[in-house]
């Protein structure tokens, strides 16, 4: 069987913290913060922990886990 690729998207978007949940920050923050408010980008800051569910989904997409 041939080896199967991780989605770059994933790659760069979320972590895996050691017992194997899955960190992301939050969605928003990339470009375009000059149409945000000053309360919009502090409260979005810094990363948070997936809900199972969600984390499941990308677990899928990342078969040998993150370096």
């Amino acid at each position: 069987m041939p080896k199967l690729k991780t989605k770059s998207g994933v790659k760069k978007r979320f972590k895996l913290t050691a017992s194997g949940k899955v960190k992301a920050g939050p969605a928003g923050k990339r470009h375009r913060l000059i149409s945000h408010n000053a309360k919009y980008i502090r409260q979005n800051r810094g990363t948070s922990i997936l809900a199972k569910p969600d984390a499941d989904r990308v677990k899928l997409w990342i078969p040998y886990g993150l370096d």
